[in-house]
Formats: C-alpha cells, structure tokens, sequence
C-alpha cells in the first residue's frame, strides 16, 4: 500500500518502525513490517493507519485481553480489569490504545492530555508526558493513548499523523475528571510503614478484584508500575481516583519506575557505561516518576522504586548501575521522596550490597530483592548482611509468575513480603537558589538568598538551622558551629571560604573530569568558586572552565595537578580545605 502523504512527510517513520519488534529487548514471533505495508483501522470513526505487523485487537470481542506494548499494536475499545497480564513483563515497542470518551476513561487524562481541534484527528504539538502521547479527539468520541520509548516516539508520532475523521465520527465532548491529584492523593506516604505480604502485577488490578483481595486475601500491599520507558503493560484501571479508593482501604502501594536498564543487557533503553552521564540519566528518571507520582496523588514522603532487571555484574556495568541509581535517589530526595531499587538478589542488590559504605555512591533508601526462595521474609542470606538496610527497610519477592484467585477473581502476581518503615528523605533544595557568582561570608544578622542557601545546605547536611527563612538567627549560628565541628573546621558559626567550600561539596564522589556532566560537577563548580574566591561557571558541564579551576585549586591545596575530581581532591573539598 501506498503510504498516505502525512507519512511520506514523517522523515523518521519508516526507519523507525524498521526496529520495533527488535526494541523491546527480548525475541519476538516477526520482523518488523515494510513501512509501505500497511493498513487502516477505524473506530467510532476514528481512522488512521498501521503497519500491517502490528496486532490489532478488538476489546469489545476479547475484554479480556491484556493491554501491553512489548510488541507494535493497537486496542480499539475498552481495556478489561487486566487481571491476565503477566506479572514478569518488561520490554516495551509502541502501542496505541483508542477508547470511548465517558467518564470512567476522562479519568485517566493528565495535564498533559492534549486536545484535538474541532474537525481534526490529531492535536498539533501534543506532548508526551511518562513515554505517551495522549489526545482527545471530541469529534470522534474518542481517547487516543499511544505509548513509545525514546527511540519509538517518532514512529508512534507517524502512526498519529495519519489520523482522519470518517463520516461516521460522532462529537462527544471530554467531561471533566472526578478529581485530579490536586484533590484526591493517596492516605499518606506509600508504601508507608508496613510488615506483612505483598504482590505485583503488571497492571493495577481493577477495581472489583482489588475489594475481593481486600476481603479474602492474606495481601495488603501491592506494587504498580507508574512510570519508565521499559515498562510493558498499559495501565488503564491506575488513575488518582484508583490511589485514594484503594489506599483509603488499606491497601499500601509500591510505586515502581521500569527505566533504564544495565548497559551489558539486551534491553534498548541501557544506561550509560560512563558513570557521570548514568548519574544524570538516574536524575533524569527521578524527575519524571515523581511527576507520574505526583500525578496519581502519591505524594512526598513515599518511596519510589527503580526496576533493574536481572544483569551479569562486572566493573564497567556495575559503575553504571550504580551511578544510575546515585542520580536517581539524589534526583527523589531532592523532591522529598525516598529510593528503592528493585533487581535479582545475586546482581543489582548484591552490587549495591558490596558498595553500601562506598562514598562515591548515594545509597537507596529501601532494597526490594527477588529471590524466589518461597520464603515469606526479608532475609536476603548471604546477598545482603543483616546489618544493612536492617530499619524496615525491605521487600522480598520470594515467589513469582503465579496466578491466585480470591473472592472469585484470578490475578497473575509475584509474591512479596514487605518490612517497611515510614523515613524522611533527606531535605532537598531544589526550592532554594544555590548557584551564586560568589559566596561571600555571612554571620549572625545577615540576611538574603545566601543566608538561605547556607540554611538549605545545613539542613541537608543533617544539621537543623531552623526555618529556612533567610534570616541567620541563633538557630543558623548553631548549626553552623556543628557542622564546622564536624569537619574540623574552627566551630564560629561564621560562613566564610571554607564552610561554604565544606558544605557546597558535600555529598557523593565520582570521579569527574572534561566531559562530565551532571549533579557532582554542578556541586564542584559552587565549591570552586567557594574555595577560589572567583566564579566558576556553575552549569554541570565540566568544560575547559571547570578543568582550569580544578587544576587552580589543586596546586593551591599541594594536590597532584591533573585537572581531574577524583577521591583525594573531593576529600579535601568536603573537609573545607
């Protein structure tokens, strides 16, 4: 078949489909289409045009289904309960679902939802928000939700562009939400303090299955994947209004975010193997699963938990792993959440086991380790000690790829047992300005964007100034001089060259040099320009800038002069020096 012009003009399609069924990083049943072999598929006159390989399921004939993108298709319909999905799905290509516009679907909108002109199939410029594209085409009746990964999107966008209006559209206009996150949010931090069993599955379970488990099963708690370009199953029972109905019973969540994963795997979205650019891919991911969070109504204070699939350990594709999930528990903690990660005992967890006390890493606040031993606890034997994590800090996923029924309904789940505990993350700064052009000494009565700055980092740094209010008072002299005390600086409570150096290089230690980029070389240009007394451009890139002030500051501390971070010039950084 011809393809129609708005595909001739999408320059990217048809290399882009080429790929498809191989980015999901797992074997599929055919290659991909010829981009000129196609289709059209209509509902509720809605047409556009597909590539011939792509399945194509009627949800009305098979409601049963489950809705999942590890391999090109479309759903025309309703989605069902999706109580059949898989639990251990992972790896996602492209798909598109189309369902009625009603009430029950204007819940699962977001304020990236864009909207279709009068007369148009598509929306010109729509966004995507958590790898989708979402448009409501009134004219039609209907809710279009089109997933992709980074290296589909444009595809997906192709397949979107062909859209048109058949004489049998019919106009239903989107009504409004019940509620959005702004007015329903989840009874408290997820998944809170918990101790008993828990189980995942690929989709929330619906409603009706969710209030039979509730009264039948021995589970309270259950994992929902809200976020990450890697995550396979659509989700379309999970809306804000599902978060308070179910967590206002009882239930407690396991927010989890499937993204990148270990760069020795055959999954298409990898980390980096280079440890500064994984940190800030793990930032990056942070950023966008609290956005899903916060778009569900789960709110600060919950843990959010970072899906790394089983991997072969080894020095380059443990850095990345490592520095991935550094970014990504710096990125949450930063917006008031907690880490967790989530990975086989004997690979990700055994890693970050093996590197809980090492600087250059940010430690995860919870481990949720699969080891499908049948053992209803959170031993991890001789993967973890039991003095690590040990403040009700983990989740065991001891049995997996089973199905239950209970109260007459039947969910394929992982089983897990949850030890969990209510934490506060460490205080972020993300509201408060940090980057100056110089930081100049401040004292008691000094007021302004330093003064709350200083009062920022101190709270981070564990050390209360009281309200962070820019005014230095009694309380910010106080936590000065303690953690001027700690560092074995001169206890004043004076914020001069050194405790600001102390206190803007704080945190983890990669080793960073030209070409770096991320959050550790964002710290290092503050402290730099702390330590130096001039300004050192502060923008995460370590450029010919950034290289000539470390070499400054290293031949001025009596420190080996190579232009590169590595441990002996962040320690005397953080010692103030």
């Amino acid at each position: 078949m011809r393809l129609p012009p708005a595909l001739r003009r999408t320059a990217a399609w048809a290399a882009a489909l080429a790929g498809l069924a191989a980015l999901a990083g797992q074997p599929t049943a055919a290659a991909a289409p010829a981009p000129d072999d196609t289709r059209t598929v209509s509902y509720h006159g809605y047409r556009m045009t597909v590539p011939a390989g792509w399945r194509v399921v009627d949800l009305a004939e098979n409601p049963d289904a489950c809705v999942r993108f590890d391999s090109p298709a479309v759903y025309l319909g309703r989605p069902g309960d999706q109580g059949a999905c898989a639990p251990g799905l992972i790896g996602r290509t492209a798909g598109i679902v189309v369902e009625p516009i009603d009430a029950r679907s204007a819940k699962k909108t977001t304020p990236a939802t864009a909207r279709a002109e009068r007369g148009a199939a598509t929306a010109k410029g729509a966004a995507s928000s958590n790898d989708t594209i979402q448009i409501a085409v009134e004219d039609a009746g209907v809710l279009v939700t089109a997933a992709h990964t980074p290296q589909t999107e444009a595809a997906v966008r192709g397949v979107l562009a062909t859209a048109t209006l058949a004489s049998d559209a019919r106009r239903t206009a989107l009504p409004a939400a019940s509620g959005g996150a702004s007015t329903l949010a989840a009874a408290g931090p997820q998944p809170g303090s918990f101790l008993g069993k828990g189980f995942d599955a690929c989709a929330a379970p619906s409603q009706t299955k969710m209030d039979a488990w509730l009264a039948s099963s021995p589970y309270r708690a259950v994992g929902v994947y809200i976020s990450g370009a890697t995550r396979a199953c659509s989700q379309p029972n999970l809306t804000a209004s599902w978060v308070t109905t179910n967590t206002g019973k009882g239930w407690h969540l396991i927010p989890i975010d499937v993204g990148r994963q270990a760069p020795c795997t055959s999954y298409s979205n990898k980390m980096s193997t280079d440890p500064a650019t994984a940190r800030s891919q793990g930032v990056s991911a942070a950023a966008a699963s609290v956005t899903a969070a916060q778009n569900l109504g789960i709110g600060a204070g919950s843990a959010v938990y970072s899906d790394i699939e089983n991997y072969t350990p080894g020095s380059t594709c443990t850095a990345a792993v490592l520095s991935y999930l550094s970014g990504w528990t710096q990125g949450l903690h930063d917006r008031g959440y907690l880490s967790g990660v989530y990975s086989s005992a004997s690979s990700g967890i055994k890693d970050a086991a093996n590197n809980y006390n090492n600087g250059a890493y940010t430690r995860v606040d919870h481990i949720w380790f699969a080891w499908w031993n049948n053992v209803a606890n959170t031993d991890a034997g001789t993967y973890v000690p039991a003095s690590y994590w040990a403040n009700h800090q983990r989740l065991h996923q001891y049995a997996g790829d089973v199905s239950e029924t209970w109260g007459g309904q039947t969910i394929s789940i992982d089983r897990n047992y949850l030890d969990v505990g209510t934490g506060t993350p460490p205080a972020g700064c993300t509201s408060v300005n940090l980057n100056f052009s110089a930081y100049s000494t401040i004292q008691s009565g000094a007021t302004g964007g330093l003064v709350s700055a200083a009062q920022c980092l101190l709270e981070a740094a564990g050390f209360d100034p009281g309200p962070i209010d820019g005014i230095f008072g009694s309380g910010t002299t106080t936590a000065a001089k303690n953690f001027q005390t700690s560092k074995g600086l001169t206890a004043d409570g004076v914020i001069g060259p050194k405790t600001w150096t102390a206190l803007l290089s704080r945190g983890s230690t990669p080793t960073i040099q030209n070409g770096s980029t991320g959050e550790a070389v964002t710290r290092l240009q503050r402290a730099l320009t702390a330590a130096l007394g001039r300004t050192i451009a502060i923008d995460g890139d370590f450029g010919p800038g950034t290289e000539q002030g470390v070499r400054d500051y290293q031949s001025s501390r009596g420190l080996g002069v190579d232009g590169i971070v590595g441990p002996a010039t962040w320690a005397a950084l953080q010692s103030g020096k």
